[in-house]
Formats: structure tokens, C-alpha cells, sequence
């Protein structure tokens, strides 16, 4: 026997009635703070921070008019948007202004850093500024290259990476998969400290350590150099590759175990695999860091006019040192031509890591 239910019960069924009796209306039928509107405020905040700052204080800043114009682009749209919407819509887009502000506020000094060492430093950028030296070159009327700083940068920071990655990922997959008691918790803490250490500071003990173990105190070389990045790398990707490798969820370990796969082969093929990608990202962002280092350089690796293919031989000079000592000496364009030199760099070191993450990652996850 077939049951008929009416249009009027479903209705009646589904409807839930207001016990305060609010009068309420479609979500589509509030009125809504217009694109156009929101223009105009940003207009007339604009003209307005001009006028004040420019008539009343006479400051001309951008950076001083900009601000101001913001700040009273933020009053005067959540006021406006409290007198058309609503308290709910105007807390919810004054959140939201002020997520974009800070947004704003984060990416214009790295724009504005691009755009400083494009402008002065891509006029340098030559053949001859990147093949050459500057043997010769002490004040601001010679042209000098920065071919042995390239090279310099590269060999140490190779021989760093290759250092600090094999130590920090092993260290992370000891405190994560095997670390347990009062050990690991003591290198976890000196991995902490060690992570905010003063970067002179890893110069001076690389000095120290090398000076002690070869017995000669003058000795100072590219790989001295490496020594004290390592010190700063190590405990980065360490701390990075330990938070990546947490991540890997425990489901992932114990089907591999059931399986009667032993710990070892789970860590190499399940969660290091699982987490490849996060771990180069972490390797890449430890190399970016080490890579701009001067302060260590100048009192390891020293400073050189000519190149030094011997890592172990002599002085070595490096991007970060040349930018520092082409800069007081007045050569400025050299300075900022390094600087887009080294940033180059650094873009392409991410880019080669995106592609290995992309190669390495799961089935997927790309």
C-alpha cells in the first residue's frame, strides 16, 4: 500500500521556527558593501592622507602617505560596512582587510629588495664581470670581476651541503624513529641552541678546531670556510627534517611492519619516501641561509683577488665577503652585481629542489 505525503507536511517537517520571532531574510537579500564603494573609500582615504600629510605636516613620504591612506581606508570601509551589512559582515571584512594588510606589509620589502638589486645591480652583469677577478682592483674608477667569488661560493657550499645533509638527516631520523630518554632529549636541546647561535661565533670555533687539530694557527682555507657553515647548516636541517618526518603518520609504519618489513627498510622506503619532499625543501631553506653568510667567511676562508680551485689551500673569497668588501671600498655596482649574482643563485638552488621533490614524491602528491 503506497503512503502519500503531502507537499505541505515535508514543509512543515523541515522548517524550524525562530522562538525569539526574529524577522529574518535570505542570505542573497542583504545589502552588501558595493565594489565600486569600496573603490571610492580607497580613493578618498588616499586624497586625504595626501592632503593631511603633504598640507598639514609637509611630508611627502610615499611610505608616510601610503600608511596613513591605509589606515583610514580600514575606519572608514569596516564603518561603512557596520552601517550597510551588519556587526557579523563588518567583523568578518575587517579581518579580512587585515589579513591582506599584513600580507601587503610582508611581500612589499622582499618586492622592494628585488627590485633595488635588479635596477642597480642588472646593469653590471656582464661576461667579462662574471669570468673575471679583481686582482688589481682597490677603488671605485677600475672595473673588477666576480668570477673567483662565484666559484668560491659554490665550492663551499658544496662541500658544506654535503656535509651537514648526510649528519642532519640521520641525526632527525635517530631523535624521531630510534632517540628515546634523556639522550635524545639532550640533543634535542643542543640542536636548539645550537640553531640560534651567533654565526661569528661558528667561525670561531671552526678556526679554533681546525687550529687544534692540524697545529697551526694560520691556517685558513675554503674548507675552514665549510667547517663553520656546517655548524650553522647542521642543526637547521636537523630541526627541519625532524618536523617533516613526524608528519609521516603512524599508520604508514605499522602497515609496514605487519607486513614483516623491518625498521630500517620502513624508514628508507616509507617514511623517508613519504617525506622527501618536505626534507629537500627543508635542505634547500638551510642552504639559503648559509649561502649569504660573511661574518664567519671573513675570519675562515679569509679573502683572495684571484681564483683558488684548492679547497684545502689558501684563501678562497665568497659572494657574501665580496659584497662587503666591494662596498667599502666604494666599488658600488660590483656590490649590488654580486647581490643579484647571489640571489640568482639561490632562485635556481630552489628551483633544481622543486624538480628533485616533484621526482622523489609519492604517487599523488605532485
Amino acid at each position: 500500500m503506497a503512503t502519500h505525503i503531502s507537499t505541505d507536511t515535508i514543509q512543515t517537517a523541515t522548517q524550524v521556527e525562530d522562538p525569539f520571532n526574529r524577522p529574518t531574510a535570505p542570505f542573497t537579500a542583504r545589502r552588501r558593501v558595493s565594489r565600486r564603494l569600496g573603490i571610492g573609500i580607497g580613493i578618498g582615504s588616499l586624497i586625504a592622507a595626501a592632503a593631511l600629510l603633504t598640507i598639514g605636516w609637509g611630508q611627502t613620504s610615499p611610505l608616510a602617505i601610503g600608511a596613513t591612506a591605509a589606515a583610514f581606508f580600514l575606519m572608514s570601509y569596516t564603518a561603512a560596512s557596520f552601517a550597510i551589512e551588519g556587526r557579523r559582515f563588518a567583523v568578518d571584512r575587517l579581518a579580512t582587510t587585515l589579513i591582506s594588510t599584513t600580507f601587503i606589509l610582508a611581500v612589499l620589502p622582499l618586492a622592494s629588495l628585488l627590485l633595488s638589486v635588479l635596477h642597480k645591480g642588472l646593469s653590471r652583469i656582464s661576461p667579462a664581470f662574471i669570468n673575471n677577478n679583481s686582482a688589481g682592483i682597490s677603488n671605485a674608477s677600475v672595473e673588477g670581476g666576480v668570477g673567483h667569488a662565484i666559484w668560491g661560493t659554490l665550492e663551499i657550499t658544496a662541500t658544506t651541503a654535503l656535509i651537514s645533509v648526510p649528519l642532519g638527516v640521520m641525526a632527525a631520523v635517530y631523535l624521531v624513529e630510534y632517540g628515546k630518554g634523556a639522550f635524545a632529549t639532550t640533543v634535542t636541546f643542543l640542536v636548539d641552541i645550537m640553531t640560534g647561535i651567533p654565526s661569528i661565533v661558528a667561525g670561531l670555533f671552526a678556526v679554533s678546531i681546525m687550529t687544534t687539530i692540524l697545529n697551526n694557527a694560520g691556517y685558513r682555507s675554503g674548507f675552514v670556510g665549510a667547517v663553520a657553515l656546517v655548524v650553522l647548516m647542521t642543526p637547521i636541517v636537523v630541526r627541519n627534517t625532524e618536523e617533516m618526518l613526524r608528519l609521516v603518520p603512524h599508520e604508514l609504519r605499522e602497515a609496514s611492519y605487519a607486513l614483516g618489513v623491518p625498521l630500517w627498510r620502513t624508514i628508507t622506503k616509507v617514511v623517508l619516501r613519504t617525506s622527501a619532499a618536505g626534507i629537500i625543501s627543508g635542505i634547500v631553506i638551510a642552504t639559503a641561509r648559509v649561502i649569504g653568510e660573511s661574518a664567519p667567511l671573513l675570519i675562515t676562508a679569509m679573502t683572495t683577488d684571484y681564483y683558488n680551485y684548492n679547497l684545502f689551500g689558501d684563501y678562497m673569497m665568497t659572494l657574501p665577503v665580496y659584497v662587503y668588501i666591494a662596498y667599502k671600498q666604494g666599488r658600488y655596482a660590483d656590490a649590488w652585481g654580486a647581490a643579484l649574482i647571489l640571489i640568482v643563485i639561490v632562485l635556481l638552488l630552489n628551483l633544481i629542489a622543486r624538480m628533485i621533490a616533484r621526482r622523489v614524491a609519492p604517487a599523488g602528491e605532485h
